[in-house]
């Protein structure tokens, strides 16, 4: 329970509403809708509280990336309530309605928990997602269809598993296996474990209409899951990831000039509410280059922060929903510090690279990396100021330091991903937080700021998966493009509050 007499804390989620229109898909090059700030309800006694959670989130579902599974597919999924961004959809029943659930571009299906719906051990989750949980609990719509064992939508949520043998679990006859006439065969439950719990559920395919903004859109034929059981999972999922199932394959099945590519911009919160007002824009399709210009606001320089900088995706033929990329190495003031050769490509088995992840709060590296660039945060900031051990402890953050007034010598921290010329400089604020520590009536308050990256593990725990994560706290203040045709990922500096306005008056 929340001290009453303690400052509440929120994880600022957001929520995109899109309402059933009845329109088809438009010929538009670009689909702008607004992610709209919501707090949570869950409520932290402390700073402390509310780093500790979002720590301890971003480093389970690292580690989960590494998990093998042969028998069934494991998606990475949010691993509690609060975490960070949401997206509302309008349902094809009568009455329509409104579900939310977590935008997640590392994995690659759309599922809804369905009505009658039993989530077990969800109880403490279910307090603090009590408004959410009330909205999302689906009732399939009469026009709803149940996918058929032998399609391709069931083969990918059964990991690529043949429809012979889904059609069979179906019960269908030996005769119409052998000559493929079973679509009147359902396809069979499936079962996906994710960070800290699971859920088993069947596809069906129904109407599915975006967006609030113009133009809009409808997808006649949508392919989701539906939930009737979770463990520890209460609310759904909108996969952004690579597969067939996900949001962007589906749209770019319908309608390529939207499907093929998608961007966020991430309003910087610095975990304070107040200063997420505006919509944050998530863009479907492509801009024009003149566009891009425009929004941008800089000229021709090579070097212009707000031109987009890209680095091609890597394929993972383990992982292959992730949005995988090459990282050469990081830069901390002056110093250029490599990264292992595992993090600039992905071998037979998996391992290797970064993963983009709207999912994971705090970057993850690699432990050699880590420790590299936090001895040189150390060398040149616990020169002069004391750490803060104690909040590290207490946070899950390292390492952080007290100080009096600003910190003038925290040093810049530039991304080098591979590609000519395809840095990226952080602005401080994305990877070196700032607080007040104290105040609770044992200790006088004190300043402290920390390191927002954290230690993922030595390369012997990173077999098999990722070798590390670009979290979505490092992504503020950046508008992401996943460009799935080109096959690229790009980064641009942008106010992301202000991008919305600029791009409707375009």
């Amino acid at each position: 329970m929340a001290n009453p007499n303690s400052p509440a804390f929120f994880f600022p989620c957001f929520t995109l509403l899109c309402f059933l229109l009845h329109v088809s898909i438009s010929h538009s090059q670009q689909l702008l809708l607004p992610l709209t700030h919501s707090l949570s309800t869950t409520q932290y006694t402390s700073t402390h509280h509310l780093l500790k959670s979002a720590s301890a989130r971003s480093a389970a579902r690292h580690r989960h990336h590494h998990r093998h599974h042969k028998s069934h597919r494991q998606v990475s999924l949010p691993l509690s309530p609060g975490s960070d961004y949401t997206l509302s959809f309008t349902l094809n029943s009568s009455p329509p309605q409104h579900v939310s659930l977590y935008l997640d571009t590392g994995s690659d299906l759309v599922w809804f928990p369905c009505r009658p719906f039993e989530c077990i051990l969800c109880e403490g989750k279910t307090e603090t997602q009590s408004s959410a949980t009330a909205a999302i609990l689906a009732n399939l719509s009469s026009a709803a269809a149940v996918v058929p064992c032998k399609s391709a939508a069931c083969s990918a949520a059964h990991s690529n598993l043949p429809s012979s043998d889904l059609c069979a679990i179906a019960n269908c006859p030996l005769d119409l296996i052998e000559t493929s006439d079973c679509q009147s065969y359902s396809c069979p439950s499936f079962y996906y474990a994710y960070g800290d719990g699971s859920l088993v559920a069947r596809l069906y395919t129904d109407a599915v209409t975006l967006p609030l903004a113009s133009p809009s859109l409808k997808l006649r034929n949508f392919t989701f899951g539906c939930a009737h059981t979770a463990l520890a999972e209460p609310v759904g999922v909108a996969g952004f990831g690579r597969g067939v199932l996900s949001l962007p394959a589906q749209l770019a099945a319908d309608s390529p000039q939207l499907g093929n590519r998608f961007s966020y911009c991430l309003v910087s919160h610095s975990f304070d509410s107040d200063r997420v007002r505006r919509p944050s824009p998530l863009i479907l399709g492509r801009f024009d280059e003149e566009k891009e210009k425009r929004v941008g606001g800089g000229g021709n320089e090579g070097n212009d922060p707000t031109r987009y900088v890209y680095t091609s995706l890597l394929e993972n033929p383990k992982h292959p929903y992730f949005y995988t990329v090459g990282l050469e190495g990081i830069s901390v003031g002056k110093r250029n510090i490599p990264a292992p050769a595992f993090l600039k490509k992905v071998d037979g088995c998996g391992t290797g690279g970064l993963v983009v992840d709207s999912g994971t709060t705090f970057t993850m590296l690699p432990a050699g990396l880590y420790n590299s660039v936090m001895a040189e945060f150390e060398n040149r900031v616990g020169r002069v100021y004391e750490r803060a051990r104690e909040v590290e402890a207490n946070t899950g953050l390292s390492p952080c330091y007290y100080y009096n007034d600003a910190v003038a010598s925290v040093p810049s921290l530039v991304l080098h991903f591979s590609g000519n010329g395809s840095s990226v400089v952080m602005p401080r604020k994305n990877y070196f937080y700032e607080f007040v520590d104290g105040g609770d009536g044992k200790k006088g308050k004190r300043k402290v700021g920390c390191l927002m990256l954290m230690n993922g593990g030595d390369e012997e725990e990173l077999s098999g998966g990722p070798g590390a994560t670009l979290g979505n706290y490092q992504q503020q203040g950046f508008e992401v493009v996943y460009d799935l045709e080109k096959r690229k990922v790009g980064f641009a500096r942008r106010k992301c509050a202000s991008l919305w306005e600029s791009l409707n008056q375009g």
